[in-house]
């Protein structure tokens, strides 16, 4: 199979299977307080109507950066695709797109001229510091394994277990970040129910809907490298099994837990980044 073949096909089922572990999120969450919820397919329904509904601009946001931002927002998660279950690269990579999202989300708020976007733009910046746990849990795997290659990290595990027991205390600073990226949750402050829909608030028709497959490719990835730096080579069945079990964990704790004020938001997670760097450098050195 060719490369572009490869791509396209990876993307596809990276938006197929991330729009419906989505739509079993909120479907999940609906149970547990006691509501029906919509469909499955919701999200998914959801993410093609925006592609055919009519796109409309608001006079306070900035053109062409406004439309620029959103382009950009899936680019990098396609990207993302191509360097992880395409061609294994390196996790450095998925790291730095992970941190241009980051100036995407900023830029997309501030770009609509929106007082909720704006808000969110501020929030962006201000959960920028809740990132250390992602920065730790790279430099611990590389500690660990000695390379910051997917390929090799799978092989790595093959011939010595998966990193998930050697180094806990890391899978779990990458899982209170896949966490903070679920919907509705309590470490959501970029877009709380107090600002609507924070950075996409304005963003209407095609632009949302690419934000929408964003993040449905977005939601994939995050879950296809936690569960590939963690638990090494696996089928394709036990990497759906885990990423609908990671969904059905989120959903739990997003259901039953209220969305934290900002300051509480990125201190917590800044307290699980340290100890989690200090509980790991220690088993390390004890094992």
């Amino acid at each position: 199979m060719n490369l572009m073949a490869n791509i396209i096909i990876n993307v596809i089922i990276a938006f197929l299977v991330g729009s419906l572990l989505l739509g079993f999120h909120r479907k999940v969450m609906a149970r547990i307080q006691l509501r029906p919820g919509p469909p499955i397919i919701q999200h998914f329904l959801h993410s093609l109507k925006f592609f055919f509904k009519e796109s409309s601009f608001p006079k306070t946001a900035s053109m062409p950066f406004y439309v620029a931002i959103a382009s950009m927002y899936c680019a990098i998660w396609i990207v993302a695709v191509i360097v992880g279950p395409v061609t294994y690269g390196s996790l450095l990579l998925i790291f730095a797109i992970y941190a241009v999202y980051k100036i995407v989300e900023h830029n997309a708020g501030s770009s609509s001229g929106s007082p909720y976007g704006k808000m969110s733009c501020v929030r962006a910046v201000f959960s920028a510091a809740a990132e250390i746990p992602l920065f730790a849990v790279l430099a611990i795997v590389f500690l660990q394994t000695g390379t910051m290659n997917i390929g090799e990290i799978i092989a790595y595990q093959s011939a010595n277990g998966p990193l998930i027991f050697s180094i806990p205390l890391a899978a779990l600073m990458f899982f209170i970040l896949l966490l903070s990226k679920s919907p509705y949750s309590p470490f959501s402050i970029t877009k709380g129910k107090d600002i609507i829909s924070g950075f996409e608030t304005e963003h209407f028709g095609v632009l949302r809907g690419y934000m929408m497959l964003s993040e449905s490719i977005s939601w994939y990835i995050l879950l296809w490298v936690f569960l590939t730096v963690f638990f090494g080579p696996l089928s394709i069945l036990w990497y759906l099994i885990g990423m609908v079990v990671i969904t059905a964990i989120t959903a739990l704790i997003n259901a039953t837990t209220p969305i934290l004020n900002p300051n509480h938001s990125v201190m917590s997670q800044i307290t699980i980044a340290i100890v989690g760097i200090g509980g790991s450098i220690l088993l390390m050195f004890i094992v």
